[in-house]
Formats: C-alpha cells, structure tokens, sequence
C-alpha cells in the first residue's frame, strides 16, 4: 500500500515498538511462576504495565492489561454494572447514541441478558454529547444508575468530548464513569485522574504498538466484577499476562505521550481538509471543527451523491487506505449510528469517508490523496446516478 490514511484502524508499529517486542518475546517463562525465568518475564511485564501507567496519569496497580479495546470496554461496562448490582437493584446504564459498537453491544448484551435498562444520550451536530440531555437522565432515579459510559474522542468523526465536565456530572448523582480512550490516546492528553474517570480503556494497537494488547485504566476506588475467571493473575481478569506485549504497550505508549502535541498531524490534516473542501464540490466536513475540539489526526467527510464504499473502492485501487468509519464495522452494510444522531441526512450519510493520519504521514500522502479524490468522488456519483 503506497499511501496509508487508516490510522484510526490501526496504526503500524514503529521500528523501536517492534524491536523492543521482539526481544522480549524471545523471554522464555510465566510471569506467575516463582523460578527464575518466570520472574524475569515478570519484571518485563510489569516495566510495560509502569510505562502504560506513567502514559495514562495512573499508578501502576491501577492498570488492568487485557487482550485489546474490546475486552477493555466489556470488562467496564459489564464487570461495572454487575458489581454496582451486587447489593442494589441497579438497571439503568446511560450511554452517548454515538459510541463504538464495542460499548453499543456489551449495553446491548446486558439488556437482553441482565434486565439492564439503557438511556440513550443525545448528540449536537458535531458529535459531542448533549450535557443538558446526560443531566436530565442523570436526574430521573438517580439510585437506579449503574454507571455512565461515554467516548473521550469519537472513533468516527474524531470529536473530543467534554469528559471532566461529564465524569463531574455523573458523580454528582453518585454514578461511575468509563471512558473510551481508545481513539483519543495517543492524539489527545489522557490523563485518567485528572479526568476523575473510574474507568478507562485504551488499545495498544491505536498507538503502534501490537494487535492484541490493551488496558483499562481502573481507579483504586472502582470495582468490577471479572468477565474471565481462574487464576486471578489481575486485578479484575485472570489468564496468563503477555509479558512481551506489555513491553511493547509500554514502548508504545511513552512515545506516543512524548509525541503530543501532535502539531505536525494537525498541520497535515488541516492542509487535507482545505484542500477536500477547496477540490470537492459538495464535501462537508464533519464533526468539530480543526482545533482543541477535534483529534488531530481525523478529517471526516460527507460527499453527497457519491457512495462511500466505493469511493473507499476506487481509493484502493488508487494505492490509498482510507475507511468509511469504524473498521470494526466494515464490510457491514449499514449507514453510520454516529452521523444519524449527529442528524446527518441518510442520503449525505452514505457518502462517508473517514481519512486518518498518524506518525507516518507524509505531505506526499496527503498530495496522493487530494490527486485521487475528485476523480473518485466524480465516478462514484456518476455510479451512484
């Protein structure tokens, strides 16, 4: 692939993150086990699982590795609401209409089969979560919450969301927050006690570090009943812990922190939006406007008349990565849940393109994709009509 503008996705390893992880693959020993080799593959994991904390503003014993965002995401939602019903009858879970589908299927997950109760939170137009609509849920039974769970940085339209001023609100009620990181870490400051957060995971893999690896980052104060059982090696999950991918998280996770702020990205991308908007006749940006609002990193588009799986198509075939929005949801022929309820129009809906941009992005790149672009766009619409 000549030109990779999918770092949302995932974002490729870094020659220092891959070196770092190859090494300490080559350690040979459980980290539960008292010999010898088992503690050196000890010391290894908990120096990566030092350096996560360190990125994350947490104490080391706060940090929970697992096996990626995914887990992480279900390990607080689920293992929050069952603890939080473990002694009161708490059903309700209050969520964003926009998260990841992670969130949107562990909620689902425990509505079916936990009796949970879900207030959907509506979003402004650029994505970013209505406080008036969180309070106004947070205030009805509020004994009945079990938690709030929110984006920090939407994964689609790259929106930074309000998340002192949501975790303020919630405690105020008396509800746990987690926070989704998961496309905020590495883009943005994710400074977990500084939020107030009682939860929050992130993903290795966002940051150039291996597939595979993730944490949540959860307070001493939080407690959450384990999804996995039998060993009990973590606070909260069992199962063997990956030494050498904790290293790797490690590695990854300093660099991307000494990175920020990612000005250089910024800049790019804010050449490419300009250049979209200055190119394409009828491209919108969408979500919050390049600044503080916004992950630097993100530019996310509408292309009216024009069918974003193909223009993803005809970009391909160009020699350019680009996605329609979650690659978690790709291949699903479905119109984007964040862009309806930011009050998208389904017919500007389906022309969706989300371009990312990470440490390896080059002004060549984004020349490629301003080149290929308005052709692209012009042969899906024509397709389209």
């Amino acid at each position: 692939m000549a030109v990779y503008l999918d770092h949302a996705a995932t974002s490729p390893m870094t020659d220092e993150v891959l070196a770092a992880y190859t090494q300490a693959l080559r350690v040979v020993g459980n980290p539960a086990s008292i010999h010898g080799a088992g503690q050196a593959a000890r010391e290894l994991l908990e120096t990566g699982r030092e350096a996560v904390a360190r990125a994350l503003g947490v104490d080391p014993v706060e940090v929970v590795l697992t096996s990626g965002g995914t887990e992480s995401v279900n390990l607080a939602v689920k293992g929050m609401f069952w603890a939080r019903n473990r002694g009161a009858r708490r059903p309700r879970v209050i969520a964003p209409l926009g998260e990841h589908h992670a969130t949107l299927d562990a909620v689902a997950w425990l509505a079916r089969h936990e009796g949970a109760r879900v207030d959907w939170v509506e979003l402004d137009a650029e994505g970013r979560i209505r406080l008036d609509a969180l309070a106004a849920a947070l205030a009805t039974d509020p004994d009945d919450v079990a938690l709030v769970t929110a984006l920090w940085a939407s994964n689609e339209v790259g929106t930074v969301q309000p998340v002192e001023e949501l975790v303020a609100l919630a405690h105020r009620y008396g509800a746990p927050v987690h926070l989704d990181a998961v496309a905020a870490f590495g883009q943005v400051p994710v400074d977990v006690h500084a939020a107030g957060a009682d939860a929050v995971s992130v993903s290795a893999h966002k940051v150039g570090g291996p597939v595979g690896v993730g944490a949540l980052a959860l307070a001493r104060t939080a407690t959450v009943e384990p999804l996995l059982h039998g060993g009990d090696q973590q606070r909260g999950r069992s199962g063997t812990q990956d030494a050498a991918g904790a290293v790797a998280f490690g590695v990854a996770a300093t660099r991307a922190v000494a990175d920020l702020p990612l000005a250089r990205v910024a800049a790019l991308r804010d050449r490419l939006v300009e250049g979209v908007l200055a190119s394409v006749d009828g491209a919108v940006l969408r979500g919050a406007p390049p600044g503080p609002g916004r992950v630097p990193g993100n530019a996310h588009f509408t292309f009216a008349g024009a069918d974003g799986d193909a223009l993803l198509y005809l970009l391909d075939a160009a020699g350019i990565a680009v996605s329609t929005g979650s690659a978690c949801q790709a291949g699903v022929a479905e119109l984007s849940h964040v862009l309806l309820a930011m009050g998208v129009p389904e017919a500007e809906a389906r022309g969706a393109l989300r371009i990312t941009l990470g440490h390896d992005t080059t002004d060549a790149d984004v020349d490629a994709l301003l080149d290929a672009l308005p052709d692209a766009v012009a042969r899906a619409r024509a397709a389209a009509s």
